[in-house]
């Protein structure tokens, strides 16, 4: 009944806001339109917030309501430093503009209605936001700034483009530059700041570890582990009980080593390798992490919660306390280990012939390094190659496999972007001391390539027996945006072929080795990959775009990914016969969750992992301001060029600062060019330039092309030739 008359309200309100003769008004005048009394007008409200969830009505900046014009959906809101924002709405696939003055008071991450614009001229689709449905952040990170009678916090988060007001008695006497983390109180308004209290000092903005911390608390990573969970940890057993053993694939007798990074301390992957009348036996024996992590134990629920370990530049926060990462489930050397093992046979062709998965105990022969096995297979290292003598042959064994996988997953088309990464090194206050390209070698290949065919065997093993399981999935690219790429590469002489919307990977890895050692190349590879979408956790196979297979899963890490823990559960109950009905039903319940999840913890931690990395970079250039250094030109647009040196670290040169001449942007060949002058800036150009600023707030590096020998400005800001200023050389 009640109902009923609220429904009777809405249509009446509607009706009238409908009306050719209908003015916009504001709440306060359709009241007395409708001679509501005061005290009823809270009902009014209602009834047109109900109009404006339903976006059949719009309100302006001013607080006059009409009847909506253009569709009204809902969203996330997504700030940009400059104050406008983009709003994702499930099911399209691009976002919605949203101008600074549309924005309406919403903050970043906030769910919102936005009243979408129809598009005009090919231009993307721009709206409005009509109501704040949801705040998506309760806390942020910031600088606290006092003044005389208040303070206030400068968010960390540039896309939290606002300052946060702060009463003084609400500040637990935070003085300026110190890092806190602010709860908001009130989420303000388009013309009224927001206003918190703040909840905790994480230290001065000078001290030691507070910049790691802050992107810690800013992505609201968890550090420390719960009491419980510790005493959980710390009550699992030192070594392998008979009793574990029983029942199990006893492999201790079979020549296996790990190979690692030489600071690693928890090892979940061990391989074996044999070879007889041409067919390869491989062994990848992953640790059985579940015997000791029980779910829905406080262990277990805290794993689920993290979703994955985080590797930041200074820090790991694992995903399991240490007391089992780097015990009872590292596969140390010489010691007795629970695994769960892939053992594969492997024809000449890098086909799978067949394949047992099992409950095995190992026990490891030799913990070996990416360095010393890399000194081994492509070195040949007379010092490395005496030292391991008897495992040699196993190496070039490994060695010869990996080729093989390596081959065929090139036939079908498997896209392999090799980027490289960056090492940084921080000395014992933190700070950066040395920033260098990290490589993949022959070393890291092979354990990829192991990795790679065991997660595709299982995948496929589990997909054929119809079980519920988690996959690693990476859908097909947007048909848009493979034209975009399509035309963008056109200009350089390279076409990609596209039947009725698709691109198969092998035209995209065809692409990327046309242009291997082309100075287009940095561009056209990182272009290619924004192209992708991606990749994430499902609980159904729809395939691996990027990797080319139909099947694929992440089984060999469940230490530090929990989606590896939660497959390695189904695929024990499976082979012990214990994947009863109510179990089925269970797996079917619970997984889409821990896919969805697992998926939204990776996101988190790849961006806290890329914050610190560009913070650390942009400290280190910071003591190199003044400098030269040797670049490649990697990037051009219309406000100026991106060079990167060759330490990975990559700054802008902004064209108001190519003072020899007045540049413009030529979208046909993407070249800077000269107005007087016709110098002209080109992809893939090597150049010098000088380090002019550092901001580590923006996360920005500015460069400025390096001034000629004898070249000096004038008052001006022109350069002359005058007298030989003497360049210093930067070795990074």
């Amino acid at each position: 009944m009640i109902e009923d008359l609220f429904e009777g309200r809405k249509k009446v309100i509607y009706d009238i806001i409908c009306d050719e003769a209908y003015v916009p008004m504001k709440i306060k005048e359709i009241a007395m339109l409708l001679q509501i009394p005061k005290e009823d007008r809270n009902d009014l409200r209602l009834v047109l917030d109900a109009l404006l969830a339903e976006g059949k009505i719009e309100v302006s900046k001013k607080g006059k309501f009409t009847k909506a014009e253009g569709v009204v959906l809902s969203g996330v809101y997504e700030g940009h430093p400059k104050g406008f924002g983009f709003v994702t709405i499930e099911g399209m696939d691009e976002d919605v503009f949203i101008p600074e003055s549309a924005s309406n008071g919403a903050l970043h991450k906030d769910t919102v209605q936005v009243a979408i614009t129809p598009a005009k001229g090919g231009k993307r689709q721009e709206g409005t936001v009509v109501k704040i449905l949801s705040h998506g952040m309760n806390e942020v990170v910031g600088t606290f700034q006092r003044n005389k009678n208040f303070g206030f916090v400068v968010t960390d988060n540039l896309k939290f483009a606002r300052d946060i007001f702060v009463p003084l008695e609400r500040s637990k006497g935070a003085v300026t530059g110190h890092k806190v983390v602010v709860e908001i109180t009130d989420f303000g308004s388009s013309t009224k700041k927001p206003e918190g209290k703040v909840r905790e000092i994480i230290g001065h903005i000078n001290d030691p570890g507070t910049d790691i911390m802050s992107i810690v608390r800013g992505y609201e990573l968890p550090t420390e582990f719960p009491e419980k969970v510790m005493n959980q940890a710390e009550n699992a057993p030192g070594e392998v009980s008979t009793a574990d053993m029983a029942g199990r694939m006893d492999i201790r007798d079979w020549p296996t080593v790990t190979i690692d990074g030489e600071d690693a301390k928890d090892l979940d992957d061990a391989i074996t390798i044999s070879k007889e009348n041409n067919t390869y036996t491989l062994g990848v024996h992953i640790a059985d992490v579940t015997n000791y992590v029980q779910e829905k134990s406080a262990l277990d629920v805290e794993a689920l919660n993290r979703g994955t370990s985080v590797y930041l530049v200074d820090r790991v926060i694992p995903m399991l306390p240490h007391t089992l990462s780097n015990g009872i489930c590292s596969l140390n050397q010489g010691v007795d280990r629970l695994a769960l093992s892939c053992i594969m046979t492997i024809d000449e062709k890098g086909t799978v012939t067949g394949h047992k998965i099992a409950e095995t105990v190992i026990n490891v022969d030799r913990r070996m390094t990416y360095t010393s096995v890399k000194k081994i297979v492509e070195d040949r290292d007379s010092e490395e190659l005496q030292e391991y003598e008897p495992l040699v042959p196993m190496f070039d064994l490994m060695e010869e496999l990996a080729r093989i996988l390596r081959e065929k997953r090139r036939k079908r088309g498997s896209i392999d972007f090799d980027f490289p990464e960056s090492k940084i090194v921080l000395d014992a206050e933190g700070r950066p001391i040395e920033v260098k390209a990290y490589e993949r070698n022959s070393a890291t290949k092979i354990i990829e390539d192991f990795m790679l065919i065991a997660n595709e065997t299982v995948a496929q093993d589990f997909f054929w027996q119809e079980m519920p399981f988690v996959y690693r999935t990476h859908d097909n690219p947007d048909p848009e945006r493979i034209q975009q790429l399509g035309m963008f590469i056109n200009n350089f002489g390279y076409s990609i072929k596209i039947t009725k919307d698709e691109i198969h990977p092998k035209e995209l890895q065809k692409l990327l080795v046309q242009i291997e050692d082309t100075p287009e190349e940095p561009l056209i590879s990182r272009l290619t990959l924004r192209s992708m979408k991606q990749a994430k956790y499902t609980t159904v196979s729809t395939g691996h775009f990027g990797l080319a297979t139909k099947y694929y899963c992440h089984f060999t890490s469940p230490i530090r990914r929990y989606p590896d823990l939660q497959i390695h559960r189904i695929i024990k109950e499976t082979l012990r016969g214990k994947m009863s009905e109510k179990r089925l039903q269970h797996y079917e319940a619970i997984l889409p969750e821990v896919a969805k999840h697992a998926s939204e913890t990776e996101r988190r931690a790849e961006e806290a992992e890329r914050e610190t990395n560009k913070l650390k970079k942009v400290e280190f250039m910071e003591t190199h301001i003044g400098e030269v250094f040797e670049g490649v030109i990697s990037g051009i647009t219309n406000w100026g060029i991106y060079v990167e040196l060759p330490n990975t670290i990559e700054g802008m040169v902004h064209v108001t600062s190519l003072r020899d001449d007045y540049y413009n942007y030529d979208e046909k060949s993407y070249e800077m060019v000269g107005e007087r002058n016709h110098k002209s800036y080109k992809l893939g150009q090597k150049v010098k330039i000088e380090v002019t600023g550092a901001d580590k707030l923006q996360r920005t590096i500015d460069f400025e092309m390096a001034r000629e020998e004898g070249e000096e400005e004038d008052n001006s800001g022109k350069r002359k030739h005058k007298t030989n200023r003497k360049q210093q050389k930067g070795k990074i």
